[in-house]
């Protein structure tokens, strides 16, 4: 049966021009790429450039640092209170799919937060600190 009104609202997705979970994977790896792209060359910069940073230590932990602060305000302040603890994204006929973040998803943006972006910024600061050198 599932799979009968999934065709279903397929076939009328693609009749009303809505979206599809293609399109919803394109437009997520663009804005994705929109949004993470300046992270990787403007923290860099910054730290070379306006810190005066060269050691791969100077490099490594003041980059941490910045990704730190700006993916912790994101998880706690955005995720956490704005999304999860405010009236501000309920959205009316939607309060079944709450939480709106599931715990899954949450789970793995602390795992990149607390993994990924200090292993992004030792591999920057080795890349930086070679290309310097």
């Amino acid at each position: 049966m599932w799979k009968e009104v999934s065709a279903v609202n397929q076939e009328q997705n693609q009749t009303k021009k809505m979206t599809t979970k293609e399109k919803i994977r394109r437009d997520y790896g663009i804005a994705g790429a929109a949004l993470f792209l300046p992270v990787l060359i403007l923290v860099p910069a910054m730290v070379y450039f306006v810190n005066g940073a060269r050691t791969f230590i100077d490099l490594f932990w003041q980059m941490t640092a910045v990704l730190m602060i700006m993916t912790l305000f994101d998880r706690i302040f955005i995720d956490w209170y704005w999304v999860g603890h405010t009236k501000a994204w309920i959205i009316p006929g939607t309060e079944d799919l709450m939480p709106y973040i599931p715990r899954k998803t949450m789970i793995g943006k602390w795992v990149g937060c607390l993994v990924g972006f200090p292993l992004i910024a030792a591999i920057l600061a080795a890349v930086m600190t070679l290309l310097a050198g």
